[in-house]
């Protein structure tokens, strides 16, 4: 039983830090916005009949 528990509580730490390191990431870090241009071919906005 005590492997269990070490078991357990090796998965509780793991856990505990991916989501410390998740909620370090949204606090920390910003997006940068920038202008995003995409081409669309001739040939898809107006199909040959």
């Amino acid at each position: 039983m005590p492997t269990l528990f070490r078991f357990l509580f090796f998965c509780a730490v793991i856990v505990g830090s991916v989501y410390g390191v998740m909620v370090a990431l949204v606090t920390f870090v910003e997006p940068t916005e920038r202008e995003v241009t995409i081409r669309i071919p001739s040939e898809r906005v107006n199909p040959p009949q």
